[in-house]
């Protein structure tokens, strides 16, 4: 096992593994590392200043220097907290477009693998097990229905004072997928050996148990 250990887990939009990340991670005392926020801060960035976001060198230009803190739940750049800013709708899909340009995935790449320390690290993100860790002791891929999904996010705009109508997020959710799995720079799919875990009929706590698990069968062999 690696000296610094890593989970990583990839998966579609709104699957649950941001919190069932951050659930791992507080488990095991470990750093966590939402890779996703990285590509929606620039994207943010992008639509503030009219960035195109097919220009790759203009989006790798952005994340120079990147330095967010994440904090008691919080993500701040530049002292600024951009946590709801960068989990609308528009800001997400914005991610997904500038997510398939290789430069700004070049770029993200090392303030991704800085994350890396002891005594562990469990990442969430697209392509945590297939190009950012490719050594992680245990690489999980989590799923769920399209419908569950934008039923999930559905909620959790709603808690945030957002507007949110399940059509369209449904719609949303179905474009996102297909440019995440079909885009030509590391696109969304399982690492080779990964577990992958279904979560349309499990709830957190059963979710997070299952990842726990297959991390100490890991460990064990």
């Amino acid at each position: 096992m690696p000296e610094t250990p890593v989970i990583a887990i990839d998966g579609p939009t709104a699957s649950g593994k941001g919190t069932i990340a951050q659930r791992v991670a507080s488990t095991l005392g470990w750093h966590y590392l939402d890779s996703g926020s990285l590509y929606r801060i620039v994207a943010l960035r992008a639509l503030r200043t009219g960035t195109d976001l097919g220009d790759g060198g203009a989006l790798a230009a952005l994340a120079d220097g990147l330095a967010p803190r994440f904090e008691s739940g919080r993500i701040l750049v530049d002292d600024e907290d951009l946590s709801d800013a960068i989990r609308t709708e528009e800001a997400g899909n914005a991610a997904s477009r500038a997510a398939a340009q290789p430069l700004l995935r070049a770029a993200l790449l090392g303030l991704q693998r800085r994350a890396r320390r002891a005594p562990g690290l469990v990442a969430d993100g697209r392509d945590m097990g297939t190009v950012v860790f490719p050594d992680a002791v245990l690489k999980v891929y989590l799923t769920a229905s399209v419908e569950s999904r934008a039923q999930r996010r559905h909620k959790q705009l709603i808690e945030k004072g957002f507007s949110a109508i399940i059509s369209d997020l449904l719609r949303d959710l179905a474009e996102r997928d297909a440019r995440d799995m079909q885009r030509a720079e590391a696109p969304l799919e399982p690492a080779k050996g990964a577990l992958v875990l279904d979560s349309t009929r499990l709830t957190i706590d059963e979710t997070v148990a299952a990842v726990l698990e297959a991390y100490r069968r890991r460990v064990a062999a």
